[in-house]
């Protein structure tokens, strides 16, 4: 099934512009052919009543026509255009020199005096012959008597004409339809721009340079547009509600683990150590839920719903620039390597949040130096971030994107950096490659 409707409307009009073609030549073709055939018989008719107007007798009786017609046609043998006189009362005729030896085989019907029938004939050579004949009334001594009168004309005229004027009118046609078709199609093209429009404005909204389907459209497509918006609207207030009840339960989650970690350090300071260390252990673990489940609120539910592309060298620069002031970042060298305007379609608060949980990473583990390097390709944008620390062995690596795991106790931290990448990298596509240096060291690849 054709799903264009420029396709759907393009066959539809050529094949209604064809038929119409088609029907109109019929048209135009009949009406040329009774136009001529009344023309014919409006000729046959006027030789009719000219031969009825020049036949007399002679004083013996004898019928003649002594004006004959001019007519070249009536001369020559087989010309095409026939006259033939026929007294029934004495056995004779007159007859043109262009029936030669044929006799037009008049039918014998009854007629009413001076009035005109046509007929459809044999004639010479095998044609066809469009005839009129008129009974006349002529004074002769003995009394009045019929004399019959007929013309005829080839019906090939006829039809030969109606072939010329066929092929005449088909390249007219031809063109005439292309006209229309086109003319169709420009319709169509100037009819669907507001869709058109509307296409633009939804492709800005997915690419987040616009919130809404703004400006002027067709009252026919106003009422489509004010749905999108109205569903633009309560998707956006659906996910805002969503992202601050999450953030809200998550913040009031914490001063309560914040004193019941209090109290587990209390506990153990009395004495009490198995049961402040298990409590401890809750706490720390409520906690790492809590600030995933933080860090998740902010990341966009998908990649259409972000609210900008991000200038990754602006995101690198702003996560470095405090990563520098911690007292781990003062002592390590960074080498940063990034060209400017590099755009990647992910949303700044979640770049920030993926290239913070990497870095912060590599800031915990390097002993003297991290590399941030970023090549924009032809299909992808590559961001790779090297530290000097000791690696991990493979298990670990396969391990690290894992909610809450840890591979080192002894370094702080919640162990759910990692995995919010991952969460971030499912959102947006994005390729996420852990290996261990050849020099020694993690390095963490992200394809955009």
């Amino acid at each position: 099934m054709m799903r264009s409707i420029r396709g759907r409307f393009l066959i539809v009009s050529a094949a209604s512009v064809c038929l119409a073609m088609v029907l109109a030549a019929f048209v135009f073709v009949s009406l040329f052919t009774r136009g001529l055939e009344r023309r014919i018989d409006d000729e046959l008719t006027s030789h009719i009543n000219l031969f009825a107007g020049t036949l007399r007798l002679t004083p013996d009786g004898t019928l003649e026509l002594p004006d004959r017609p001019v007519d070249h046609r009536f001369t020559e043998p087989y010309g095409g255009l026939y006259w033939q006189v026929q007294d029934d009362l004495k056995g004779r005729q007159l007859r043109s020199q262009s029936l030669w030896d044929y006799t037009l085989p008049l039918p014998d019907d009854a007629q009413e005096a001076n009035a005109v029938h046509r007929y459809i004939l044999p004639g010479p050579e095998g044609a066809d012959l469009i005839v009129q004949e008129r009974k006349i009334i002529i004074a002769a001594p003995e009394g009045p008597r019929p004399i019959r009168v007929a013309a005829a004309i080839d019906a090939r005229v006829v039809s030969e004409a109606r072939t010329g004027y066929t092929l005449d009118i088909i390249p007219f046609m031809a063109v005439l339809a292309a006209f229309l078709v086109a003319a169709s199609l420009a319709q169509l093209t100037f009819g669907l721009r507001p869709v058109s429009s509307v296409s633009e404005g939804l492709n800005r909204i997915r690419e987040r340079k616009a919130e809404r389907l703004n400006g002027r459209y067709p009252k026919e497509l106003q009422g489509v547009v004010d749905a999108v918006n109205s569903l633009l609207d309560a998707q956006s207030e659906i996910l805002q509600k969503a992202r601050t009840r999450s953030a809200d339960l998550a913040h009031g989650l914490k001063t309560p683990l914040t004193v019941m970690a209090n109290d587990a350090q209390t506990l153990k300071e009395r004495g009490q150590t198995d049961i402040a260390d298990e409590l401890a252990h809750l706490v720390s673990v409520m906690q790492a839920h809590v600030e995933r489940e933080l860090a998740r609120s902010r990341i966009a539910a998908t990649a259409e719903l972000r609210a900008s592309d991000a200038d990754i060298g602006l995101a690198v620069d702003r996560i470095v620039r405090t990563l520098r002031r911690t007292p781990k970042g003062e002592e390590l060298v960074w080498t940063v390597d990034v060209p400017p305007d590099v755009t990647v379609e992910v949303d700044p608060h979640d770049l920030e949040e993926l290239l913070g949980n990497i870095l912060d990473n590599a800031v915990k583990w390097a002993r003297s130096n991290i590399n941030v390097t970023v090549r924009k390709g032809p299909d992808r944008t590559r961001m790779v971030i090297e530290d000097d620390g000791p690696g991990a062995d493979p298990a670990g690596i396969k391990r690290m994107t894992e909610r809450g795991i840890r591979l080192d106790s002894q370094t702080p931290g919640t162990g759910i950096g990692l995995a919010i990448v991952s969460d971030i990298a499912s959102v947006y596509d994005l390729g996420i490659e852990i290996a261990n240096r050849e020099t020694g060291g993690l390095k963490v690849s992200v394809s955009f």
